[in-house]
């Protein structure tokens, strides 16, 4: 299974994940450039999601559905570990509640479409006011293999490092991060996710060192989780 990412907006990323001559578009903001490379490639859209509701991930769904004729797959349809046959390939949905109570993650072998849930160089806000459910979401997706690679729907990565550096700003991995950002495919590994996502250094010890000198609950990892996203 293959994936292209489109920048459109200010920082919005969306996808076209494709296998053989079918393709799956996710938060399809870039209508014009994504019809453009399926015509080019010479693959049919044949379905069109969401990694969440927000207006800025479902502004291109109308345009899209008008230009195609793809069937619309409303992501609070889904259920956890739901199967998309895409061509002769299948993608998984994640259900990964927290950023919105209806944010799904989409798996395929050696990817995953974050959306909003896990960012490269951060996680999203916590609009569903629900961080337990956002941890065990985060929890979904860190136990995957650290070799896949992470395509989020933003491209925050020099504000998210400037952030992990003052947090943690003795963790020598951001500097290597930071070389390796290529705006133009804006993309990370689970990995490396783990080296330097603050938000994901739950169990690091220089990260409850620091919530412990806050005097934020740290006995386990759910409220070291939580008490990293209520302390920065």
């Amino acid at each position: 299974m293959q994936i292209q990412q489109f920048r459109y907006s200010a920082d919005n990323l969306g996808y076209l994940v494709f296998s053989e001559n079918t393709g799956i578009a996710i938060d399809a903001g870039a209508v014009a450039n994504m019809t453009d490379f399926a015509q080019k490639k010479n693959i049919t859209i044949a379905y069109i999601t969401n990694t969440h509701l927000h207006h800025d991930h479902i502004s291109g769904n109308d345009r899209l559905l008008e230009k195609t004729g793809a069937v619309f797959l409303d992501c609070r349809d889904f259920a956890d570990n739901q199967k998309i046959q895409v061509g002769r390939e299948a993608l998984k949905v994640l259900t990964t509640p927290g950023h919105t109570r209806e944010s799904v993650c989409f798996a395929a072998d050696d990817f995953l479409v974050t959306g909003d849930t896990l960012f490269n160089g951060t996680v999203g806000n916590c609009f569903s006011g629900d961080l337990e459910a956002f941890y065990h979401s985060l929890k979904k997706l860190t136990a995957l293999d650290g070799n896949t690679k992470i395509f989020s729907g933003h491209d925050y990565v020099a504000e998210s490092l400037e952030i992990a550096e003052a947090i943690d700003p003795d963790n020598q991995d951001i500097q290597q991060y930071r070389k390796k950002y290529d705006p133009d495919l804006v993309v990370s590994t689970l990995k490396e996710e783990l080296l330097v996502n603050p938000f994901l250094r739950f169990n690091v010890q220089a990260m409850i060192k620091k919530l412990q000198q806050r005097n934020f609950p740290c006995h386990t990892e759910k409220q070291r989780f939580i008490s990293l996203m209520e302390a920065f």
